[in-house]
């Protein structure tokens, strides 16, 4: 019967390391970015190989020029303008022109370093540093280690150091191919396609285009207006209602005209009297029957008055002269309102027959033609769009609410939607005629320049 041996004691910490070790070096594997693996570098090494204080440090250029802290261990962010970081990039740039320390790890002392940095080694070094360039196996240098702790490095430390750091320095630079590959595929010889590309694009010809605000109004409405003067008493409908011809729509105050009418009335019942008495006063007085045709004409005038105050006292209650939705703001706005005679108070639309107004402002304004494309957003339907035509466009800006200079523009659906209602607003876009497109880029700003210089 097979038996599994156990580890003794003394093979516990080298498997406790073998896993540590392996642990890290997956985590090396995978790191996706060249600032996660110098990230590692400093502080997950600490699982194999103890330290106080770890930096990451690599040379900005060739080996003879500065050297910049790029990691420190247990910090965020490091602080190069620091006095401690500024005395260890010049000790590093040191040990880099050293021919001897180039490739290799070593302990660093003292005495290792120039004159001029031995003050700083006994302000900012608190125990023994063991240094270590992280080399490909091309012989490029990436960078270095600097380690600090408070006891003496062993041989088994600087053995595990350097194997961590053949492994961080091919990852590093695997990392650094992948990010830069884009820059490669690109040679120098072809850079000055680049312009060209750019000069090409912008003289792609695409469609001039403007945005502007769109609203839903009906085709040819019935507007129904003051046919006498005076002041509304009652609106009878209430606002997007359907209509049938000769349906009571409002009703003006009639106090006026029923006494006028009244008044007319009895005026001509007067005028009557008096006629008939004339005629009958004639027979006997020559000068009483001359009055006849003066009583006739009074007559005559006291009937055409009547008549006129029937007429109107029957406009005191408008009717709609035709059936469909009925058009107006509110009734509070008109009730209690005096009008005049022709003041538009109300329209009758057919539901079904609508047109688009397209309000473009004076600044986006661009060259349109009738039958012009235009796309549609209604804000009611938002995810939808509408295809539209231009049907006409106005030639004289005018005045909107907000103090904006605009163009009318109609426009028609390409295919009516019964979804869409009267009253409902968006957005349209409107293409005009074709451009390039450093003309819908420039538009502005060279409108603006040459408001600015005169042309």
């Amino acid at each position: 019967m097979a038996t599994t041996a156990e580890p003794t004691a003394q093979q516990i910490p080298t498997l406790i390391h073998l896993a540590a070790l392996t642990h890290l070096e997956g985590q090396i594997r995978a790191a996706k970015t060249v600032q996660e693996l110098q990230f590692l570098s400093v502080n997950e090494t600490r699982r194999l190989i103890p330290y106080d204080h770890a930096f990451l440090l690599s040379p900005s250029g060739s080996e003879k020029e500065s050297c910049q802290v790029l990691n420190a261990s247990s910090v965020a962010v490091v602080d190069r303008h620091a006095p401690m970081i500024v005395w260890l990039e010049q000790a590093v740039q040191a040990l880099f022109r050293a021919e001897e320390s180039k490739k290799q790890p070593m302990v660093v002392t003292e005495e290792l370093l120039p004159d001029s940095l031995r003050r700083g080694w006994r302000e900012f070094v608190k125990g023994h540093v063991f240094w270590c360039p992280l080399q490909h196996p091309d012989e490029t240098v990436l960078g270095a280690w600097w380690f600090e702790r408070d006891f003496a490095w062993q041989e088994n430390d600087i053995a595990i150091v350097h194997r961590l750091a053949g492994s961080y320095a091919y990852a590093w630079k695997a990392l650094s191919k992948k990010e830069q590959s884009w820059s490669r595929k690109v040679k120098k010889p072809t850079w000055w396609l680049i312009p060209i590309a750019i000069v090409l694009a912008l003289c792609f010809p695409i469609r001039i285009s403007a945005v502007a605000p769109v609203k839903v109004m009906a085709k040819d409405p019935v507007v129904v207006s003051a046919p006498i003067e005076g002041v509304i008493a009652d609106v009878l409908v209430h606002p997007n209602q359907m209509v049938q011809a000769g349906t009571a729509l409002f009703r003006y105050e009639d106090t006026t005209l029923r006494n006028q009418f009244l008044v007319a009335e009895k005026q001509l019942t007067v005028a009557r009297a008096e006629q008939s008495q004339s005629i009958q006063a004639g027979f006997g007085d020559p000068q009483r029957k001359a009055e006849v045709p003066l009583k006739e004409a009074e007559v005559d005038l006291r009937q055409t008055e009547l008549q006129y105050a029937k007429e109107m006292l029957d406009q005191v209650e408008v009717v709609a002269p035709q059936a469909g939705l009925l058009l107006y703001s509110d009734k509070s706005d008109w009730i209690g309102r005096p009008v005049t005679v022709g003041e538009r108070i109300m329209e009758i639309a057919n539901p079904k027959q609508i047109e688009l107004r397209i309000d473009l402002p004076v600044a986006d304004a661009i060259v349109l033609k009738e039958g012009a494309e235009a796309l549609v957003f209604l804000n009611a339907l938002a995810l939808e769009s509408f295809p539209a035509t231009v049907v006409h466009a106005g030639y004289n800006a005018e005045v909107l609410p907000g103090d904006v200079l605009a163009y009318r523009v109609t426009a028609k659906l390409t295919e009516p939607d019964p979804r869409i209602r009267i009253g409902w607003q968006g957005t349209a876009k409107i293409y005009g005629e074709q451009g390039p497109l450093a003309y819908l880029l420039l538009r502005r700003p060279l409108t603006a320049l040459r408001q600015w210089m005169g042309w």
